[in-house]
């Protein structure tokens, strides 16, 4: 077969159907359909379109939630600090619905939730996985940042590195260093290693 043909049936392949757009659904008709499925994903509303990803807390990272957890817990006594660090809780930032990883609420944040207000936590932690894709975590971050989250800590089990941010800043962390969820929780200072040990 000459280079012309095989180009040429290159060339003639039929193109793939476009994507069709997302069909946009209510935030009650998300809340009846996905907010209690139990199927291995994670269901985020975002302005009406679903977003379904694999759910990437599993139990073999499971020893991570655990560290951070123990670490707060010890530092919350020692500093007299209320609020609490919680899982994949429903959280909007604006119009988007997320469920972070882990995510730092005040008592009175807490308090404020109670009473029907939408707190957006000053601290999250996402546990990035090998089931993670980077744009979605960008389109994560995109959000976070709009909602003017202060600190934000991307924990990366296969490398054991952290990566912090602030704001559009970031900074890597490994073996031998400490990572800080200052200025939110101010003498948070938490050993890398500690995290996966």
């Amino acid at each position: 077969m000459s280079t012309a043909t095989a180009i040429q049936k290159k060339v003639s392949k039929p193109m793939p159907a476009p994507r069709k757009k997302p069909k946009k659904i209510s935030w009650k008709a998300f809340q009846k359909e996905y907010l209690t499925r139990e199927d291995g994903y994670k269901y985020e509303w975002l302005n009406g379109i679903v977003e379904k990803t694999k759910r990437t807390m599993d139990y073999s990272q499971a020893y991570i939630l655990i560290n951070i957890r123990n670490f707060f817990d010890k530092y919350k006594k020692k500093h007299n600090v209320s609020g609490h660090l919680i899982s994949e809780i429903d959280t909007f930032f604006a119009a988007h619905h997320r469920r972070p990883d882990i995510a730092y609420f005040t008592d009175a944040q807490i308090r404020k939730a109670k009473e029907g207000e939408a707190p957006v936590p000053q601290f999250i932690i996402e546990v990035i996985s090998k089931n993670d894709m980077i744009n979605t975590v960008n389109k994560k971050m995109e959000d976070y940042r709009k909602a003017g989250v202060p600190v934000v800590w991307h924990v990366l089990p296969k490398f054991k590195k952290v990566h912090v941010y602030h704001g559009t800043e970031m900074k890597i962390f490994g073996e031998g260093e400490k990572v800080s969820a200052a200025p939110v929780l101010p003498d948070f200072e938490m050993e890398v290693s500690a995290i996966f040990k």
